[in-house]
């Protein structure tokens, strides 16, 4: 009979996790912000909304992973931009809806931990939370051996947001006549890897050759080019009441998308000729041999956020946007929809859209 099993033995490290707590104090000590009470370590994390300027808000919650982008993460041996992904992909979901990121939480599994790994992992979700303005709180790291394949590690995060009752982004006043408003993106963010990922194995690339569209760097590095983080300046536009709805542009890209925030009887129409999309998506499109269709309802092809606004408030809405670090553009406008109509068009001359005009599936 085997005798003298222990938790060490059976694959999971306790100790590690204790150094990796220690190892990222530094950097959840530095996304503390007014409302948090205590600090990493207790059961629960405890958030003061009184403490942090509300007065009568709405709570706001959005849970998210950064997809199979891990894949790539885990290869490359790069670690220290997927946790700004992580960040990105939940609190760019409360913008959206006028709210504030207050405090964020993520969720660390791995088959065995590599507290190295780990730690730039986690140190990436802290920088994306200073950019976003809210605390890492707490989270929580599992060791489950048996389930994840050795050095594989899969991530999510949770965060809280608030809005005042009364300044909640419906886009219950969008109309005709407003215009739609482009922030550009910095690549493809975090969807659509697992096609990624079938064009560059099936093609033949290595994660650690030459990237086809930046001197100097790794095709890892480019494609793990963090999503942004659209936080300041959407937030400073809605506040200055110049901006009727956001869609955050992530899985089937604009098409998808911007029809969830336009009520019944409206439309809009996109010019895919206002803007160029960064030379990486020319490089999927070509290499995978890739449709219009194909790209227009996987990636974000250049905007990772859309806003409508009146068409007065336009060049400052930009302004303001412009103002915060975006690169911003009226890309298209709402119109009354008419029957048997898609909700979402684009048209051209498109550039790299490849036709001259593109009607899209509702």
């Amino acid at each position: 009979m085997t005798s003298g099993y222990t938790y060490r033995g059976a694959g999971v490290d306790i100790e590690a996790g204790d150094a990796l707590v220690e190892a990222i104090k530094p950097a959840a000590k530095a996304t503390m912000r007014p409302g948090v009470m205590g600090g990493l370590g207790g059961f629960g994390a405890l958030f003061d909304l009184r403490a942090a300027g509300y007065n009568d808000p709405l709570l706001v919650s959005s849970t998210d992973g950064v997809g199979t982008k891990l894949k790539i993460a885990i290869a490359a041996g790069i670690h220290d931009t997927v946790g700004q992904d992580l960040v990105a992909m939940c609190v760019n979901d409360l913008v959206v809806q006028g709210a504030e990121p207050l405090f964020f939480l993520d969720y660390f599994a791995s088959s065995r931990l590599r507290v190295t790994a780990a730690a730039s992992v986690i140190e990436g979700i802290a920088k994306g939370c200073e950019m976003a303005g809210c605390a890492l709180i707490g989270g929580e790291t599992a060791e489950m051996p048996g389930l994840y394949a050795d050095g594989d590690y899969d991530l999510a995060g949770f965060v809280v947001g608030a809005v005042e009752r009364d300044a909640l982004l419906t886009g219950a006043d969008v109309a005709p006549g407003d215009l739609l408003i482009g922030i550009a993106s910095s690549g493809i963010h975090s969807n659509g890897f697992s096609l990624v990922r079938r064009i560059v194995e099936g093609e033949g690339f290595a994660y650690d050759g030459p990237s086809p569209v930046e001197d100097g760097r790794s095709l890892a590095q480019t494609l793990l080019t963090p999503t942004k983080i659209y936080v300041k300046g959407p937030l400073a536009a809605h506040r200055q009441g110049l901006v009727k709805a956001f869609a955050h542009i992530t899985g089937s890209g604009i098409v998808g998308n911007l029809p969830r925030v336009l009520p019944e009887g409206t439309a809009a129409e996109v010019d895919a000729g206002c803007w160029r999309w960064p030379a990486i998506f020319d490089w999927l499109q070509k290499t995978g041999s890739l449709t219009v269709n194909e790209m227009a309802n996987t990636f974000n092809c250049g905007l990772g956020m859309i806003a409508v606004v009146a068409r007065e408030k336009a060049p400052e809405a930009m302004t303001v946007l412009a103002e915060a670090g975006e690169m911003v553009g009226v890309v298209g406008r709402i119109v009354e929809r008419k029957a048997e109509a898609p909700q979402t068009t684009v048209i051209g001359p498109a550039g790299s859209w490849g036709q001259d005009k593109l009607w899209v599936a509702q």
